[in-house]
């Protein structure tokens, strides 16, 4: 079905996909602009720490199964995977996603399938097929042709836990977007050559709304827990045992409230549904603002106890977004820790 697919971007999702797919016995091209990076793994290294991953890396490697380039080679399918980072404003950054579009045009051939993961904003999907179409008028595509288009595209999201990602690959379910269905259904084939989970296909504007939805609801459930920390350190009530006490009703289950909110995904995505409907985004703004306040907050009450102990040495465990991991992205322990410096 597919015996050779390429992948574009090799970092903390496109890297674990790259090496579970050619695990599998597909020949996968790994793309990646970072000539370092292309060359650790040509040596059978890694670059990120997931358990797993280093051996299965080497086992690939050898067999010629994974290569990697820095620049895209012709494949019978291509899988996005770059960062999609906002800027100062929280406006979405798409420049990755362009790039990498416009670096796979000049070798599609008819019946090539491109796939984007990457968490992007609603009409993403389209973007790609447009652009890439600028770049290809050989070529028919999906939003011109609808099903008999010579390139299928599609939109499927990563939703993988880091520390779990090789294990939550194929076993988690996948959403997947096609801009017609017959490209939901192409993509479908590819995941379902790995996939222990379950497809579910659908138009690519909904899942790409329901990858941000997805963490939306996460920053939405853990800002109600920070804010809880907040209104118990005011009280003189310890937020634990509210918590605790709380989560014994059947139909409850507050969070773990802590520094902030960390990593590409929760502190990122809600702001690609505020991007697309600031009028109607009310709460969702409020979660972000929550949370991206709570390590000023931290920050206060170290500076307050410090005030108090001149000279005072601190250490600081922990500077990754979440425990036995090697990611930084977004972690408010790195904002504390220059504060303090």
């Amino acid at each position: 079905m597919f015996s050779e697919i390429s992948v574009i971007g090799l970092g903390y999702i496109g890297f674990p996909t790259a090496v579970l797919l050619a695990n599998y016995g597909i020949r996968v091209i790994g793309i990646d602009i970072n000539p370092e990076t292309v060359a650790s793994i040509n040596r059978g290294e890694v670059h990120i720490v997931e358990p797993g991953l280093e051996l299965m890396v080497k086992q690939v490697v050898k067999k010629g199964m994974l290569v990697a380039r820095t620049s895209p080679e012709e494949a019978q399918a291509f899988v996005i995977a770059v960062p999609t980072p906002f800027g100062k404003d929280h406006e979405p950054d798409l420049s990755f996603v362009r790039s990498a579009a416009r670096s796979i045009a000049p070798v599609l051939r008819k019946g090539n399938l491109v796939i984007l993961e990457s968490t992007s904003p609603v009409g993403t999907t389209e973007m790609v097929s447009n652009l890439i179409a600028a770049e290809r008028p050989d070529l028919s595509f999906p939003h011109q042709v609808g099903e008999d288009a010579d390139i299928q595209i599609a939109y499927c999201p990563e939703r993988v836990l880091p520390g779990k990602i090789l294990h939550e690959l194929v076993h988690n379910d996948r959403v997947v977007g096609g801009i017609t269905p017959h490209c939901a259904e192409r993509a479908a084939q590819l995941y379902r050559m790995f996939l222990k989970g379950t497809c579910f296909l659908t138009k690519a504007r909904t899942a790409e709304l329901t990858k941000l939805a997805e963490n939306s609801f996460r920053d939405v459930n853990i800002a109600f827990a920070n804010e809880l920390s907040l209104i118990c350190e005011k009280l003189g009530i310890d937020v634990w045992d509210v918590v605790d006490l709380a989560n014994r009703h059947p139909r409850v289950n507050i969070l773990q409230p802590g520094p902030g909110v960390g990593g590409h995904c929760i502190a990122v995505d809600p702001w690609f549904i505020v991007h697309s409907a600031p009028e109607l985004s009310e709460v969702i703004v409020a979660a972000r603002r929550v949370n991206d306040a709570k390590p000023g907050h931290i920050i206060a009450k170290i500076c307050e106890i410090i005030a108090q102990r001149p000279h005072t040495t601190v250490a600081c465990l922990g500077l990754a977004f979440k425990a036995d991991i090697d990611d930084v992205r977004e972690s408010p322990a790195l904002e504390l820790v220059s504060h303090l410096q």
